[in-house]
């Protein structure tokens, strides 16, 4: 995230959480011209949508049966027992080192590394790592290492209409933590966070079983679904691939619960942009409703905000062609791409400064600073157009591949208009929360 940024909650809102990290300059400092980013924003996705509609007539992602296998020795590093072991060791020992820090560790972000390695290297880490790695964090998840030690002996069933419905709440109730909560980087919070989030954790994988974190783990459902973005895969057939990130888009499944993760992370960056909003700053201290309520209400309603825009696109979808009966979880992989562009606009900057000097904490110096910005505001704000722009028009390119499977020829451009409406409303809000 740019601007004044304080990991958790903002350095404007004292009553909302402590700052922790600066960025590159304020947001509505940046060197920005807000004709030129609406109108290439625009530019690029019209000139992507008008191309796929004369170029593109037929289906070309193949899902999880794509893909070019890796050399076989790599395949049986990667499967060796002895990796599948170290690793969740290291996750473990990371999370044993995290909880630490906040049992004995200075109860001051600038002098304990724990709400960085949450808020940072955990948080927004996971980004880049999920992208080049796959889905990282299933391997090193901590709570798996500690399930694996009692699994139950009979598990029962996961309910089919489960989905990820539970990682969804729990991605919400992080966000809020991260955006809202008073006293957020503070260790008994943390402590108080991690506790429930340990204990739902392992009573649901005690009932059934380690599939349990793969549904509601939303840190592990987190990083598996931007996985689907990375060019290292699995095939169906179990290879581990090199593909084209299409392809790990086009299988993401369509379980329950999809469209709530996905607007979950669109509506939070939304509101994490607002949150900076000079505006909706003097809302949350003017409120009769009081600063942590106010912003509560205003994260929700970004949620629900971005929910409802696609909810109302799947409505038209499905009145201009009845044949698709799911047309919610038909193209909610589209978003994952946008979801991806917002999280890099917001949270590049804050990533290099204060991943860093989170690591230096965590060797042992206290108030470390943060390394200068590699981008200056210019580059910056470039960095953040671009990546929300391509975001976009990725999420044109995947829906468009599977209105031309779903859909008959004749329908097949005409058919997408209202996700392509999606698409610009999205755009132009993302980038009007970066200017405004």
């Amino acid at each position: 995230m740019t601007g004044i940024h304080a990991v958790t909650a903002h350095a404007h809102a004292p009553a909302l959480g402590s700052p922790l990290a600066h960025g590159v300059g304020s947001r509505h400092d940046l060197p920005l011209s807000p004709f030129y980013a609406y109108a290439g924003a625009f530019a690029a996705l019209l000139v992507s949508f008008l191309a796929l509609g004369l170029l593109w007539s037929s289906s070309r992602f193949r899902g999880d049966l794509a893909g070019r296998p890796l050399p076989a020795a790599l395949q049986r590093v990667a499967d060796a027992p002895v990796t599948r072991t170290a690793l969740p060791v290291l996750g473990a020992t990371a999370a044993l080192v995290v909880l630490l820090h906040l049992l004995l560790g200075p109860d001051d972000p600038d002098r304990n590394p724990a709400p960085g390695a949450l808020y940072v290297l955990l948080w927004v880490g996971l980004v880049p790592a999920s992208l080049l790695l796959g889905p990282v964090w299933r391997l090193l998840n901590p709570l798996r290492a500690l399930h694996a030690l009692r699994p139950p002996r009979s598990p029962r069933p996961l309910p089919a209409a489960l989905g990820i419905r539970p990682a969804a709440a729990g991605l919400l109730l992080f966000t809020w933590l991260e955006l809202v909560a008073p006293g957020n980087t503070s260790s008994s919070t943390l402590l108080i966070a991690l506790t429930v989030h340990t204990g739902v954790q392992l009573l649901g994988a005690a009932r059934y079983g380690d599939r349990w974190f793969a549904h509601a783990d939303p840190f592990e459902v987190y990083s598996s679904l931007l996985a689907r973005l990375s060019p290292l895969g699995r095939r169906a057939d179990g290879r581990l691939v090199l593909r084209s990130p299409f392809h790990g888009l086009d299988s993401t499944p369509q379980t329950p619960g999809l469209v709530a993760t996905v607007c979950v992370l669109l509506g939070s960056t939304a509101y994490d942009g607002l949150s900076d909003n000079p505006r909706w700053i003097t809302t949350l201290q003017t409120s009769s409703l009081g600063p942590t309520s106010t912003a509560t209400l205003g994260l929700l309603a970004a949620v629900a905000l971005a929910a409802a825009c696609y909810g109302l696109c799947a409505g038209a979808l499905r009145l201009m062609n009845p044949a698709v009966t799911t047309p919610l979880t038909s193209f909610a992989h589209s978003l994952l791409p946008i979801a991806l562009g917002y999280l890099v606009a917001h949270y590049f900057s804050l990533l290099v400064t204060e991943g860093p000097r989170t690591v230096i904490m965590a060797a042992g110096t206290d108030n470390a600073l943060a390394p200068a910005p590699f981008l200056g505001p210019a580059g910056l704000a470039t960095l953040q157009v671009v990546a929300i722009v391509t975001g976009h028009v990725l999420g044109v390119v995947a829906a468009h591949d599977r209105s031309v499977r779903l859909f008959p020829p004749h329908r097949a451009v005409a058919g997408q208009l209202p996700l392509f409406a999606l698409m610009i409303a999205y755009t132009l809000g993302g980038i009007g929360l970066l200017i405004a």
